[in-house]
C-alpha cells in the first residue's frame, strides 16, 4: 500500500476526537476513493473516521455518532443499502444523515438509495467540491433539527420545574410518546396509567377537538377531579420531532401528528379550610359543602367521599343547622358569598 493510503488506516483505528469539529464517517471498500475524500475532508476542517466495510460501518456510527455518513452503495458483503437501513433501524444512529456514493444512475438504483434512508447521493467518480456542498446542506438542516430538540426538552424541564407537567401524545393510536417525571406522577395518581398507556380520557378529548387545534383554536381544556384537586389538561401545540424522550420510538407519528398537553394540578384545600371556619363546620362537613357548591347531589358525594348517601344526608342536615338554612342551594349560595376562593377560576 503507497503512502497516500497511511492516513486512511490511522484514521480507522484512531480515538474519537469530537471537540468542536464536525464528524464524518467515510464507508467505502475502495482504498482511493476513501484518500481522496479523507484529504479533501482533513483540509476542510472535518474530523475524519472511516470503515472499510458495512460491519465496521456500523459500529464506528454507533461509537463516534458521527454527523454525517458518506457511505457508498455497492459493497461486497453487506452493502451500503443494508447499512442504511440498519442505522435507520436502530434509534442511536437514525438522527444522522447519510449521503450515498454511488456509480450506480439508474433510477431504481436512486430510489433504492433514497429508501434506504438516505438524504441524499453523489455520483461516482466523486468530486469532493460537490460532496463538500452537499453534506454543508444537509448538516445544517440537521444543526437546527437537533437544536429544536434542544429547545423543546428545556421549554418541557421548564414547565416541570414550575409545577407544569408535560406529556407528548400520538394522535393516531392514543399512544404516550414522552412525559415529564411530574406528569408520570400525576397520570398514575388520578388516572391509574403508565406509559405507554394515555388516560383513556385524555385520548377521547384529544381527538375531539383536534380539527380546532389544527386550525390554531385553543380547544377547551380538560380536568380530572379527585376530592379537591384538580387535573388541567391544555393543548399546547403539535410537535414533529422525536427527540428521544423516555417513551418515543422514533416511528412515524402519523398524519394526525403527535401533540404536546400541558398539564397543571391544583386544588381546593385552602377553600375547605374557609368553609370550616366560616361556618364552625368539621372537615367532613367542609368536604360535603364543598361538592355541594360544585352541584353534585349525596348520591355522588357518597361516592367521592367513600361514604353512604344517608350518611351525606345527616352531614348535611347538621351544615343546614350550622348556617342557619333549609335548602341546600340556600347553602351553597352563602358559601359562595362568604369564600371568595369558591367562585369560578379560570384554567392555567
Amino acid at each position: 500500500m503507497n503512502e497516500r493510503h497511511a492516513p486512511t488506516q490511522a484514521a480507522a483505528s484512531m480515538p474519537l476526537p469530537r471537540e468542536d469539529a464536525l464528524v464524518v464517517l467515510i464507508v467505502d471498500d475502495v482504498p482511493d476513493n476513501v484518500a481522496l475524500l479523507h484529504d479533501a475532508l482533513d483540509e476542510a476542517g472535518y474530523t475524519v473516521l472511516v470503515a472499510l466495510d458495512g460491519e465496521s460501518a456500523l459500529r464506528r456510527a454507533a461509537q463516534a455518532q458521527p454527523d454525517v455518513v458518506l457511505l457508498d452503495a455497492i459493497m461486497p458483503g453487506l452493502d451500503g443499502f443494508e447499512v442504511a437501513r440498519r442505522l435507520k433501524a436502530d434509534a442511536g444512529t437514525a438522527h444522522i444523515p447519510i449521503i450515498f456514493m454511488t456509480g450506480l444512475t439508474e433510477t431504481e438504483h436512486l430510489e433504492a438509495a433514497l429508501a434506504a434512508g438516505g438524504v441524499d447521493y453523489v455520483t461516482k467518480p466523486i468530486k469532493p467540491r460537490e460532496v463538500l456542498a452537499r453534506m454543508g446542506v444537509h448538516l445544517a438542516q440537521a444543526r437546527q433539527v437537533k437544536q429544536g430538540a434542544v429547545e423543546r426538552s428545556q421549554a418541557r424541564n421548564a414547565l416541570d420545574a414550575f409545577g407544569y407537567a408535560t406529556i407528548t401524545v400520538r394522535a393516531s393510536d392514543g399512544r404516550l410518546m414522552w412525559q415529564t417525571p411530574l406528569a408520570r406522577d400525576l397520570l398514575l395518581r388520578y388516572c391509574g396509567t403508565l406509559a405507554p398507556v394515555t388516560p383513556p380520557p385524555v385520548v377521547q378529548w384529544l381527538r375531539r377537538h383536534l380539527g380546532e387545534a389544527q386550525a390554531l383554536r385553543e380547544p377547551p381544556r380538560l380536568t380530572l377531579e379527585s376530592g379537591p384537586r384538580r387535573l388541567t389538561f391544555r393543548l399546547h401545540q403539535q410537535v414533529g420531532d422525536q427527540d428521544g424522550g423516555d417513551n418515543e420510538t422514533g416511528s412515524d407519528s402519523g398524519s394526525e401528528g403527535d401533540w404536546l398537553i400541558v398539564m397543571q394540578e391544583t386544588s381546593d384545600a385552602s377553600v375547605l379550610d374557609g368553609l370550616a371556619q366560616a361556618f364552625g363546620l368539621t372537615a367532613r362537613e367542609a368536604e360535603v359543602l364543598y361538592w355541594v357548591v360544585k352541584g353534585k347531589i349525596n348520591r355522588d358525594i357518597a361516592d367521592i367521599l367513600g361514604a353512604s348517601p344517608g350518611t351525606v344526608k345527616k352531614h348535611l342536615e347538621r351544615i343546614h343547622a350550622k348556617m342557619g338554612v333549609e335548602t341546600r342551594t340556600a347553602a351553597a349560595t352563602m358559601a359562595i358569598n362568604r369564600v371568595p376562593l369558591l367562585q369560578p377560576q379560570h384554567g392555567i
